[in-house]
């Protein structure tokens, strides 16, 4: 959970998870539709089949029991080297690196260390420089210790350790050069994808479709989703003939007459590792006598939506719904 999430944020989610799943077995058991409702609001949702897929691994392969070693926990599913080292050194007392993007802070700095954080070869240096240093006795410790530091006096923009409990030996700071430290080359860019978003109502609910089983988001009902890109068949559209493609595309393909209209307020934005979605919500309302069998999705009603996974997308489009609705009241 603690992956790209802070720990205050983690915190109840952690609390509630433990209340719904305490041991390896019952997590190995769950529902996954339960599993992802526990997991709700943490986002990056591939942690969570993850960590099911680990506790099934222990308890069919490794009888109940969690490997010990950094190269046994690499095995389970989900687990890199750095939570390796972090679960072979805090809970199993083994003498490992645990290295991410605090120890790679704190290092670099104490140690003026300028090889590219972004290299995946650069880890192995880290991890070297750590497990010359660490405690053998209490190695758990040392891990813990080196990620506070790396949240409280060593973070990504503090540069004033006068406080600090390492500045005697914190190279970098006697040598004024903090700043220069850990060196990273810069990321590219999410992709921008443009989507319309509908929130399309009938008499049985409104429509949700299933993500597919690869991909953002997988398995997830959202609102359907329409890339526009997809809409223009290599043609420059605007807006509202975009709009009438794909009422044209849904009464073809699915035999939904609908005319469909942008809801007031700002569009939805969302932003992923590697993709920032930006969604035009539409909306429209189904005659009562329209044949709904066609489209591969499911009509819910709003009621029941609290039984229903929804992801931070879906959950941001469904308030930027109701928000129009109190708008245009």
């Amino acid at each position: 959970m603690l992956q790209q999430t802070q720990v205050q944020t983690v915190i109840p989610y952690y609390q509630r998870f433990m209340q719904q799943f305490p041991t390896v077995q019952s997590l190995a058991e769950a529902n996954e539709d339960n599993l992802m409702k526990a997991w709700e609001g943490l986002g990056y949702y591939s942690r969570a089949r993850n960590l099911q897929k680990a506790a099934r691994q222990i308890v069919t392969d490794y009888h109940g029991k969690w490997p010990q070693t950094t190269l046994g926990l690499q095995e389970l599913s989900g687990i890199g080297p750095y939570t390796a080292g972090a679960i072979a050194s805090i809970a199993f007392n083994q003498p490992t690196a645990a290295v991410d993007g605090n120890a790679f802070r704190v290092f670099a700095r104490l140690l003026e260390i300028d090889d590219d954080i972004a290299k995946p070869q650069t880890r192995k240096v880290f991890e070297n420089v750590i497990n010359h240093l660490i405690s053998q006795e209490r190695p758990g410790d040392f891990n813990q210790a080196i990620m506070d530091l790396g949240a409280s006096f060593m973070t990504a923009t503090n540069y004033d350790t006068d406080q600090s409990p390492v500045k005697a030996f914190n190279q970098s700071y006697l040598d004024g050069i903090e700043d220069h430290f850990p060196v990273k080359t810069k990321k590219k860019r999410p992709v921008p994808i443009d989507y319309f978003g509908l929130v399309i109502q009938s008499k049985k609910g409104y429509l949700l479709e299933q993500r597919p089983a690869t991909g953002v988001l997988s398995h997830f009902w959202m609102f359907p989703l329409f890339n526009k890109q997809s809409l223009t068949d290599g043609k420059q559209l605007t807006e509202p003939k975009l709009i009438q493609q794909l009422e044209s595309q849904l009464l073809s393909d699915f035999q939904l007459p609908i005319h469909l209209r942008k809801i007031s307020g700002k569009p939805v934005n969302h932003t992923f590792t590697h993709q920032k979605w930006h969604i035009t919500m539409l909306t429209g309302q189904l005659n009562a006598n329209c044949d709904l069998s066609y489209f591969p999705g499911n009509w819910v009603q709003a009621t029941n939506f609290t039984n229903v996974t929804f992801s931070k997308v879906q959950s941001k489009m469904w308030i930027a719904y109701q928000d129009s609705l109190i708008s245009e009241a």
